[in-house]
């Protein structure tokens, strides 16, 4: 633990918090499933669309669980299985409660998450729910998320929910929005290894050293 360099730390989501990184002595880098659920969540709490509570149900390809060996690793164990964790409480919640907290928000948002393991080597689906206030309709949620991400390289709205293969190897997050009545869903498609790992740290490197922020950066997916 090192305290002291909390108020020099700068949370390293690029889309969000770009000014604060490229000045920054030292950068975290967001985990896999944050960058996932934050990106597809945070112009909706931005903007005051949604009630402050959202539902994430997050899937994760087996690198997400690292190389040690395990049983929840064993290909024989994990093959044509599919298994739901860390209900009891995931580390990685307070990092989307913190993230996902607009400075305007007169409490924090309430975040369910469960995370599943499948069998596949990487890739994480995020499937996002939340409630709309009254008076929200579909285009203001399309409007309010265009405006939030404009310009932005690695993230792209998607008319149909995206799939995991479509970004594997890139660094790109996409995104799909969908209004059930009063429910909002935004499915969120990213590569653990890239977006949610290493592609996010490089993206960060470049704002932190005034490199072109896609230098060394894959922005197409390798399928098929």
């Amino acid at each position: 633990p090192a305290p002291e360099w909390l108020s020099a730390a700068v949370y390293g989501l690029p889309e969000l918090r770009r000014a604060a990184i490229q000045g920054a002595q030292l950068v975290a880098n967001p985990g896999c499933f944050p960058t996932a659920a934050i990106l597809a969540l945070a112009p909706a709490f931005a903007a005051n669309l949604i009630t402050p509570e959202a539902i994430v149900d997050a899937k994760t390809g087996i690198t997400g669980a690292g190389r040690s060996p395990s049983r929840r690793v064993h290909f024989s164990e994990m093959h044509d299985s599919l298994a739901a964790y860390g209900l009891a409480g995931h580390r990685h919640t307070p990092e989307m409660v913190q993230a996902l907290t607009h400075a305007n928000a007169a409490t924090p948002p309430a975040i369910t998450f469960v995370p599943h393991l499948v069998p596949m080597n990487r890739g994480i689906l995020a499937t996002c729910y939340a409630t709309l206030r009254a008076g929200i309709t579909e285009a203001m949620v399309h409007a309010a998320y265009q405006a939030q991400y404009e310009g932005e390289l690695f993230i792209t709205l998607c008319d149909a929910p995206p799939e995991t293969g479509w970004v594997r190897g890139s660094n790109r997050c996409l995104l799909s929005l969908h209004v059930q009545g009063q429910r909002l869903i935004v499915v969120s498609a990213i590569d653990n290894l890239m977006k949610g790992g290493a592609g996010q740290a490089i993206q960060n490197a470049n704002l932190l050293f005034g490199l072109p922020e896609t230098a060394g950066l894959a922005l197409e997916g390798l399928w098929p």
